[in-house]
C-alpha cells in the first residue's frame, strides 16, 4: 500500500501562484510514475502532469508553460508549481502514484482544493 498526502492548496487571485506538495509513504517501489490530476465540479477527473522516477515529464496542453512538476525521490515527495493561475484551474487536485510493474496499481491522495478567483 502507498499513502499519499497532499498539501498547499488554497485561494488565490487570477495570475497568482501556488505550490502543491504530495508526500508518499508505505510500499514505495523504485520504478514508478507520480502525477497530478484535477476534478472541477461537474467534470471528470483529468490529467494535469506526471513525472517518472527517471525524470520524464508530461503535461496537459492546458497547463504547459504555466505549471512545473518536480519530485524529490529521496523524500518521496512530488511538487506542482502553478503560475499564472486562471479561474479554469479551479478544482480539487489529486496526487497519483502508479506502480508500473505488474500488476500496475494506482494510488490516490485525498485531494486538495485550489480556488482561483477572477
Amino acid at each position: 500500500q502507498v499513502q499519499l498526502v497532499e498539501s498547499g492548496g488554497g485561494l488565490v487571485q487570477a495570475g497568482g501562484s501556488l505550490r502543491l506538495s504530495c508526500a508518499a509513504s508505505g510500499s514505495i517501489v523504485s520504478i514508478n510514475v507520480m502525477g497530478w490530476y484535477r476534478q472541477a465540479p461537474g467534470n471528470k477527473r483529468e490529467f494535469v502532469a506526471s513525472m517518472a522516477t527517471g525524470g520524464t515529464t508530461g503535461y496537459a496542453d492546458s497547463v504547459k508553460g504555466r505549471f512545473t512538476i518536480s519530485r524529490d525521490n529521496a523524500k518521496n515527495t512530488l511538487y506542482l508549481q502553478m503560475n499564472s493561475l486562471k479561474s479554469d484551474d479551479t478544482a480539487v487536485y489529486y496526487c497519483n502514484f502508479r506502480k508500473v510493474s505488474w500488476p500496475t496499481t494506482d494510488y490516490w491522495g485525498q485531494g486538495t482544493q485550489v480556488t482561483v478567483s477572477s
